[in-house]
């Protein structure tokens, strides 16, 4: 693979090679920096400036991660000219740019987010990287950084929008409310890191699913919302099966190895009775119990 390519196939690793045609001047080097976009001390921006940081366990790393899935040294970042290099350091579980498990060097390009151990990284360069980074720590508050869906703080202020709304229009709205079924038992058979890997393709799928006037949003550890403007109980409990179903049908994997995945979903539709987000939010998650009490893989309403 030359110095320049990257394979998109996310059951194959990342292999590349660097050569003396990428040693720029460095007066043309693009200033960069990692933030943290997921796990402790989210938001936190490593600038890099110096010529090489390391990432680890250790606490004689530039970047000090303590986690058992982090090795001692882990995953070395150096400044080669233009560009930026990560290049794992033969790490027990690995390092993963979005998504791949790295060998060898590779070239990191804007936007990349770079996963060691239960931490993700992202990777920022460029002219203006100021404006950037604060745009990035806004994402930070209102996304969450694993699967790439709303969070928790952001769902709370669209259910109460939404509810201020329907009062206002006489309007309904329902709302689903699903978590993976046996999710301990994925993070034991396979791993953690295997976990995180379906929560992370859980998301894409719910965001190809949904419509774009939808709130998706992770509120919990597996555990999911979606609003659904204007959508009585019946439309809701339809498009909660094709969900499920899709789930169900999905191949999920990790490192080449499938991981068979289901969730249970409860159903609740907001109406003049329902006398907050709290009682809506309950009532789905009665629901939501009644479908795994069931045998998961079901949705109830």
């Amino acid at each position: 693979m030359s110095s320049d390519e990257r394979s998109t196939d996310p059951e194959h690793t990342v292999v590349t090679t660097i050569v003396p045609a990428l040693r720029e001047d460095k007066k043309q080097a693009r200033e960069g920096c990692l933030v943290i976009i997921y796990g402790a001390e989210l938001g936190r921006r490593i600038p890099l400036n110096s010529e090489s940081i390391l990432i680890g366990r250790s606490s004689k790393c530039d970047v000090q991660i303590e986690q058992e899935s982090v090795s001692r040294t882990h995953l070395r970042i150096q400044r080669l000219g233009g560009n930026y290099i990560a290049t794992d350091l033969g790490s027990t579980n690995g390092t993963y740019i979005n998504d791949v498990k790295i060998v060898g060097d590779v070239i990191l390009r804007d936007g990349d987010q770079i996963k060691v151990g239960q931490t993700i990284f992202k990777f920022i360069s460029g002219d203006n990287i100021e404006s950037a980074y604060y745009e990035e720590i806004y994402n930070v508050m209102t996304t969450d950084g694993l699967t790439g869906l709303h969070n928790k703080r952001f769902f709370d202020e669209a259910l109460e929008r939404e509810i201020q709304r329907s009062k206002r229009y006489e309007r309904i709205f329902s709302l689903l409310l699903f978590d993976v079924d046996h999710f301990k038992r994925i993070n034991d058979t396979y791993g953690h890191l295997a976990g995180d890997a379906v929560l992370r393709q859980l998301g894409s799928l719910l965001r190809a699913r949904v419509r774009k006037t939808d709130v998706p949003a992770r509120i919990g550890g597996e555990e999911f919302a979606v609003l659904v403007p204007e959508v009585p109980l019946s439309g809701a409990f339809s498009m909660a099966e094709k969900l499920r179903k899709s789930v169900e049908e999905n191949c999920f994997s990790f490192e080449s190895q499938r991981i068979p995945v289901t969730i249970s979903i409860g159903v609740a539709e907001w109406n003049p009775k329902v006398r907050s987000g709290e009682e809506l939010i309950a009532t789905a998650d009665q629901k939501l119990y009644e479908a795994k009490r069931r045998g998961r893989n079901q949705v109830v309403v």
